[in-house]
Formats: structure tokens, sequence, C-alpha cells
């Protein structure tokens, strides 16, 4: 086993290496400079637009529905585990990078659902279908299709080996065993059953659980942060000063000091990073794919609501994780790793056993929602790969196969196989946000010059 996870981490460290870093930052940054900051201007005109419907509009789920499928998928283990893990190995200064790539992160989120929507299709089905691959053959032209191929070949690799399943079941087996003493194979097989019988209903069925789970959940994980963080009021500003601080000159806590101060920055920038497009998906590709199935007659009103899911997932639930996790000391004096860390420090803020229970059962039903999410996101990506529908049944009957085994496997090579296969997915679409900036920058330019009118979108 040291072996695989030797491999593994040397994979991990050369796909999330400079080069990676650079192409996701300067993605967010090159969007964000010539949208004029649209992520900050536009905020909160795209939080309105969640609410709003269009009259007539083409599509297969509500955009508050496919925002609340997109935050399904992202608001998992990433929010609260991922924090956890993020901080054991990069130190506070992984926060620091994870907002960082969050808020540059926003107009990248923006530009994917944007083009999503300008470039989906429909399936033999009547279904939308549209994403990375979709934008990049349809948008970039014929001679790119390779990298669509490879686009949707990594995405199935992650929904089925990745973000989908191992990580998400791991942790719901080791809080519910942690917490109640629940055998992980019965966790595991209550899990994957009622996965089956939400995704058999396709995306319909997906959007109607997520919009009432993920609000609901959200709201009580804030919550009980917040209660947290008000009893450890006194620790705020030195949290911020640690975060502060440690971005630029971190120690890894999990082995001490990481060696020179570059090779620390680099730790903390690979590790905030990394967790932070595992949390928030921005550039990543996989949420524009639900995007492309919203009821919409604009790709620019999608885009606008698709970005703010990055804000809420990131700038708000991971970093109300990492605040209770730093004000509760356990980051330095404790070796609690994962969901425990995450446990503790809320039991340590709140009376009695309620911080555990808030941990526990917000792990449960984010990552539950995450599984179904991730498991359309799969399906998407094998319709695009065989050009038709015939193979979905075979794929939701494979996913949950998955999901069964998942509660048998340790938990870091889990998290580094999905750093892996999140960057084997980043590269094409990120390749492909560039080579398509006219087409975002364009819609964008009518769409706020006049308010009223919908850009016409591709079929």
């Amino acid at each position: 086993m040291e072996t695989v996870n030797e491999i593994l981490t040397a994979v991990r460290d050369a796909v999330w290496g400079v080069p990676t870093l650079v192409l996701l930052l300067g993605t967010g940054l090159y969007y964000t400079i010539r949208l004029k900051g649209l992520q900050f201007v536009r905020f909160p005109r795209a939080c309105k637009m969640i609410f709003e419907k269009e009259e007539g509009a083409g599509g297969d789920v509500s955009p508050f529905g496919s925002l609340c499928t997109s935050l399904a998928a992202t608001i998992g283990t990433g929010s609260i585990v991922g924090v956890a893990t993020a901080l054991r190995i990069g130190g506070a200064g992984a926060l620091f990078w994870m907002w960082i790539s969050a808020l540059l992160g926003m107009t990248t989120k923006y530009a994917e659902s944007l083009l999503a929507v300008k470039y989906r299709t429909r399936d033999e089905n009547g279904g939308y279908c549209g994403g990375p691959m979709y934008y990049i053959q349809n948008g970039l032209g014929q001679k790119w299709k390779l990298l669509a191929i490879l686009f949707a070949v990594f995405g199935l690799i992650t929904a089925l080996l990745g973000c989908g399943t191992f990580p998400q079941m791991n942790s719901i087996t080791e809080a519910a065993h942690g917490l109640w003493g629940i055998p992980p194979w019965i966790t595991g097989l209550v899990v994957t059953a009622l996965s089956g019988f939400v995704i058999i209903g396709g995306i319909k069925s997906i959007s109607k659980v997520a919009e009432w789970v993920v609000p609901i959940m959200a709201i009580l994980y804030i919550g009980g942060s917040l209660w947290v963080l008000g009893s450890n009021l006194g620790q705020i500003p030195s949290v911020f000063g640690q975060i502060f601080s440690a971005a630029f000159r971190p120690t890894a806590v999990a082995g001490g000091v990481s060696g020179t101060v570059m090779v620390s920055v680099i730790t903390a920038m690979r590790t905030g990073i990394a967790r932070g497009i595992y949390t928030n998906e921005a550039g990543l590709g996989s949420s524009p794919i639900v995007s492309a199935s919203a009821k919409t007659n604009s790709c620019v009103r999608q885009g606008l609501i698709s970005m703010t899911g990055v804000f809420f997932t990131t700038i708000v639930v991971c970093t109300m994780t990492g605040f209770v996790i730093l004000s509760s000391g356990l980051l330095d004096s404790s070796t609690l790793d994962g969901s425990l860390l995450a446990s503790q420090a809320f039991r340590v803020g709140l009376p009695g056993n309620i911080g555990q229970y808030i941990v526990a059962i917000g792990i449960a039903f984010f990552s539950f929602t995450t599984i179904i999410g991730w498991c359309y996101y799969g399906e998407r990506c094998l319709v695009y790969l065989m050009n038709s529908t015939k193979g979905i049944l075979t794929y939701k009957i494979v996913y949950l196969l998955m999901l069964a085994v998942a509660p048998f496997l340790a938990l870091e090579p889990i998290w580094t196989l999905a750093d892996i296969t999140n960057a084997l997915m980043a590269f094409p679409n990120l390749i492909a946000l560039l080579g398509l900036h006219k087409d975002v920058i364009g819609e964008t330019k009518r769409f706020f010059a006049k308010p009223t009118a919908a850009p016409t979108e591709s079929t």
C-alpha cells in the first residue's frame, strides 16, 4: 500500500505543479481583467437572478435547480474533510489560497457555464447535453475533438473513481462509525441504496432532491459554525493573522517545516488551490454539464447564476470550516485529520455532543448530494463518448458498485486520486476557455449593452 501511495502522491505533485497552478489562476485572472471584475460588480444582480424565471425558456431544470444540483456536487466532503486535510497538509496558509482560487474562479465558472448553454445540444431523447466536451467540439471546431474526448474520458473516470464515489462514501462511513459505531459496510449499503433510488430518476429527480437538501443543510451547517465562532470570538483576529502570514511563510503541519520557504509556499498553494477546485469545481469543467440543462434563453444569465456557487461553497462554507478548526487550536495541538479533526473542533466549541453531530450529519448529507450530482456528470460524459443514451443504465449500475466498495478503501490514496483526476479534467477545459475567450467577452458585452435582450444560443 505504501508503494501505491507513493506513486499516487508523485503523480499528484506532478499534475498539480506550477504549470497547473499558473493555468488555473491565470485563466481566472485573465477573465477577471477582461470582464472588468464582473464577479464583484455583478454579484448582487447574479444573486437576484437565481430566483427569477424566464418565460418560454428551454431546458430540463430551473436555474435554481441547476445551481442546487451544481452545489450538491460541490458542497461535499471537500467543504469539511477537504478543508481539514488541506490545513493539515499545507498549514493555515492553504485557506488563503483557497480564497484566491475561489475569487478568481468565479469568472472561470461564469465563462464555462456561459459556453455550456451557448453550445448545448439535445440527445436522442430530447434531453439537453452540454459542457466542455460540447463547447470544445462545437466552439473550437472538429480539429479539437480529441481534446473534447479527453475531457469526457477524464470526467467519466473522475465520476467513477474520484470526486463522485470514493471520497464521499468513505467520509460518510467514517463519520457514522466514529459517532454511532455503525459498521462501514452497513452504512455503505444504505447510502448505495438511497443513491440508486435517486439517480435512476435522472436529472429531474436529482435536481428536486438537491433543491431541498442543499439549502437546508447549508443553513444548518453555517449556523452551527457561527455558533462555534461566537464562542471563540477572541480568537478570530489571530486566525486571520495566522492565515495571511502562513500563506507566504507556511509550515506544513503534517510533517514539520516543509523545507525552504519557496517549497513551503508551493505546498500551501498547491494544497489550497487543489482543495479549492475540489470544493467549487471552478475550471474543472464539471458544473457546466448541469448548467447546460438549465431552463434559460440566455447563456450570460446562467453564467452569472453559476458563478455564485463558487462564492457559497468556498468563501462561505469552506471558510466556516477553516475558521472553526483554526480557532480551536487543534491544528497545532493534535494529530487529528479529516473528519475527526473537524468533528473535534466543533465539539470543543459547542456544548455536549452537538458539535460532532453537526459534522457527522453535515458530512452525510453533503456527501450524499455530491454522489448523486457527480453521477449525472459522468452520465453526460458517457453519452458524449458513445453518442447515445443506451449505456446510461449500465453506467449507473457500475457507479453504484463503485459506491459499494468505497467503504473498504483507505482515505489517503482516495483523496490523492481525487486530486489527480481533477487536474486531468481541468487541462482540456482551461485550454478551451482561453481559446473561446472572444465568445465569452462578446456575449457578455451584448448582454449588458441591452439587458432585456437574450443572446442567441447555438443548438
